[in-house]
C-alpha cells in the first residue's frame, strides 16, 4: 500500500500480518520483541509471562490451551459427540467447554483447545504440524545398510484423531512384524511383539507426549531385532525413567480423560483384551509393557532419555536372530 509521509508524499509501505502462534518461537540469537523501530531482547519477567500464557511452563496444562486460528466449526461433530454421554442436553458451546474440547480465549472467543484439535478433527496437522506418528519399518538392524538401496520395507505418516493414530500404529506393527511358527505337538505361532504391549506403548506415547515442543513428532521405528518408539518430551514432574513402572503422572489431563472415553474397536480385541477403552488412568500401562514383552522375547524393554527432550522405548523382538527380509514362517 502507499501512505503519505510527513511532507504528504506517497511512500510504499509493506504490511505483514503475523497470526498469533500456539508456540513460543526462538530466533538464532534468543527471544526478541519489537519495540518502536528496533528489536529488543525480552527481559526475563516478560519471557516468563509469555511461556506461562502459552502453557509451555506447565503452570497451565498445554492441552487446555486454546488454538489460535481455529474455531468451533473446525471440530467434527461425529468425533466430539461420542464424548457427550449425559451432557447431550447442553448447548454445543457448553458441552465442548465441559469436555475440555473448547474454552474461552483471552478475547472472550470460544475456540478449540489443543485437546479438542487432537481428539475431534480429522487432521490435527492443519494447526499442529507435528501431531502425527511417523512409522518406518527397516529391512535390517540399522537404518541404512551400506550399499542397500531398498533399506525400508514400509513407511507411513499416521494422522487423524489420536485414537485413529493409535490404532493405525498398532496395525502398522502387526503388518510389518514377522510371525514364526513352532511345530511341536501342533503349530504354535510366535509373533515378534506382543500386540497388547505395543498397544500400551503407542497409547502412552500419544497421551503423554509433550505437544508444546514445536517440530517434534512421535517416531515409530521397526528393525529386524527391535522396535523403537520416540516420544517428544521428558518424563513428567518428579518422575524418573527408573520410576516409570511404579509411579503414575499425567502431562495432558484432558487428552487422557478423552482417551479414557474412547472404546477400543470390537474387531481389535487382540490388541486390548485387558481393557475396553483406550486408557484406564490407573498407571498399568508400563507394567503391562514390561511384563508381556519380557515374557515373549526374554529381554527387558529399555526406557532412556535423549538430551532431556525425548523419551525412547526399545522393545526387543522374539526370535531376534531371524532375518526380517522374508515373510512369516
Amino acid at each position: 500500500m502507499e501512505l503519505p509521509d510527513e511532507s504528504g508524499a506517497l511512500k510504499v509501505v509493506l504490511k505483514v500480518d503475523v497470526p498469533r502462534s500456539l508456540f513460543v518461537h526462538k530466533s538464532p540469537g534468543g527471544y526478541f520483541r519489537r519495540q518502536g523501530n528496533s528489536k529488543r531482547e525480552m527481559p526475563p519477567d516478560l519471557l516468563a509471562r509469555l511461556f506461562q500464557q502459552r502453557s509451555q511452563a506447565r503452570l497451565i496444562r498445554f492441552d487446555e490451551q486454546t488454538v489460535p486460528q481455529a474455531n468451533l466449526d473446525d471440530l467434527v461433530p461425529d468425533l466430539w459427540q461420542r464424548f457427550a454421554g449425559l451432557l447431550t442436553r447442553s448447548s454445543r458451546e457448553d458441552l465442548l467447554v465441559k469436555l475440555g474440547i473448547a474454552r474461552q480465549d483471552e478475547d472472550g472467543v470460544i475456540r478449540p483447545t489443543v485437546a479438542g484439535i487432537l481428539m475431534a478433527t480429522k487432521d490435527p496437522r492443519k494447526w499442529m504440524p507435528n501431531a502425527f506418528i511417523q512409522a518406518v519399518a527397516y529391512r535390517g538392524r540399522d537404518i541404512l545398510t551400506e550399499g542397500d538401496t531398498a533399506y525400508q520395507l514400509d513407511a507411513a505418516d499416521l494422522t487423524g484423531a489420536l485414537d485413529v493414530q493409535i490404532m493405525a500404529a498398532c496395525a502398522f506393527v502387526k503388518k510389518n512384524m514377522r510371525v514364526a511358527a513352532i511345530k511341536h505337538m501342533g503349530r504354535k505361532d510366535i509373533p515378534q511383539y506382543d500386540l497388547a504391549a505395543v498397544f500400551e506403548v503407542v497409547v502412552n506415547a500419544a497421551a503423554h507426549r509433550d505437544y508444546s515442543i514445536y517440530g517434534s513428532k512421535i517416531r515409530l521405528r521397526m528393525f529386524a531385532d527391535r522396535l523403537e518408539l520416540y516420544s517428544p518430551g521428558t518424563v513428567t514432574n518428579t518422575m524418573t525413567v527408573e520410576s516409570l513402572p511404579f509411579r503414575q503422572s499425567t502431562r495432558n489431563e484432558t487428552v487422557t480423560s478423552l482417551l479414557a472415553r474412547c472404546q477400543v474397536p470390537a474387531e481389535e480385541e487382540e490388541l486390548a483384551r485387558h481393557r475396553t477403552h483406550m486408557m484406564d488412568k490407573r498407571g498399568e500401562g508400563v507394567p503391562i509393557i514390561l511384563e508381556r514383552s519380557r515374557a515373549l522375547s526374554g529381554r527387558e524393554p529399555v526406557y532412556r532419555l535423549i538430551d532431556d527432550a525425548e523419551l525412547v522405548l526399545t522393545m526387543y523382538a522374539a526370535s531376534a536372530g531371524v532375518s526380517n527380509e522374508s515373510g512369516g514362517v
